[in-house]
């Protein structure tokens, strides 16, 4: 069956009463794109502004939306009048049905990364190219392994690995780059991310790779703002991982070398183009010597060790 979406521009302190008034020519539920809502989010969550680029908030600004989804028979086309004859002009797409739930998964294929790795979905066969495969499932939790920091960094995981490395993944996410440790030889790795639901996520794609908590640990905790947390990580670990923002990584810099082993190294990213020179200049502030510099996509890593 085909739909018809129909998107309705909307002052903000109108949309209470338009969709009430939606509601009783026929529309079942909407959508709100609201300036204010996306505003307040950017607000409490600093740590993903460098993920918003200007289309996204081009498109949130000075406006806001209704949108709804009615059926293309008589019943939706009835509505859509209702809503023509209430509102004027209106945006109208004509949207096929589809397994909403499972279709985005088209989008994730395999990946090689780097000269070892192919992060393979869950669903998709495994390549016979002689890469090892990270397996995951990429749910809601950020690192897919599409993301042009997250594959820098797998990359330089190769370098440092060896059977003896102990790994702290800061920001871990879906737990990619600890569970990429652990694929290419790592004896072990401990991950924290601020997002309560990352653990789960990250020993589930464990799991999918045969690594069990003999190898992979994962807590939930704000490693910068929590002594005890810090404390409880112990220190020398052969690498930390960071894939986190700007925002985050210059505060957590400091405390970096105290969870370094001798000789550890700090391999990190999220950093986009613009920021660079302040991260380079709070790790080095922090006491590490940047050994490595890598920029792809406008986004940069760096590899640090203790100066």
């Amino acid at each position: 069956m085909r739909y018809i979406e129909v998107t309705v521009n909307t002052p903000d302190e109108e949309i209470d009463r338009r969709c009430e008034e939606m509601a009783a020519m026929g529309v079942g539920g909407f959508v709100i794109e609201n300036e204010a809502d996306f505003q307040d989010f950017l607000e409490h969550n600093h740590q993903y502004w460098d993920y918003v680029d200007d289309e996204l908030a081009q498109k949130f600004s000075g406006v806001s939306r209704i949108k709804c989804y009615l059926t293309d028979d008589a019943e939706g086309q009835k509505a859509l009048r209702a809503i023509r004859a209430a509102y004027g002009e209106v945006a109208v797409a004509m949207v096929e049905d589809s397994d909403w739930e499972n279709n985005w998964r088209e989008f994730y294929k395999p990946i090689e990364v780097g000269e070892k790795l192919v992060v393979v979905p869950e669903w998709e066969p495994i390549p016979e190219d002689g890469r090892l495969p990270l397996r995951l499932d990429p749910g809601l939790i950020f690192g897919t392994g599409s993301h042009a920091t997250t594959r820098m960094c797998l990359a330089a995981l190769e370098s440092y690995v060896n059977q003896n490395t102990r790994v702290l993944d800061l920001g871990c996410g879906s737990g990619i780059l600890g569970i990429g440790a652990l694929v290419l030889g790592a004896k072990s790795c401990l991950g924290c991310d601020i997002d309560p639901k990352a653990p789960d996520v990250a020993m589930a794609n464990a799991a999918l790779n045969g690594i069990g908590a003999d190898r992979l640990t994962a807590c939930a905790g704000d490693v910068i703002a929590d002594a005890s947390l810090r404390r409880g990580f112990g220190t020398g670990y052969d690498l930390v991982l960071a894939n986190i923002v700007s925002d985050v990584i210059i505060p957590l810099a400091p405390h970096v070398p105290g969870f370094l082993a001798p000789g550890g190294v700090f391999i990190t990213s999220g950093i986009i183009e613009g920021r660079q020179d302040e991260v380079r200049a709070a790790i080095e502030r922090a006491g590490l010597r940047v050994v490595d510099h890598h920029c792809e996509e406008e986004w940069h890593q760096f590899t640090a060790v203790l100066a």
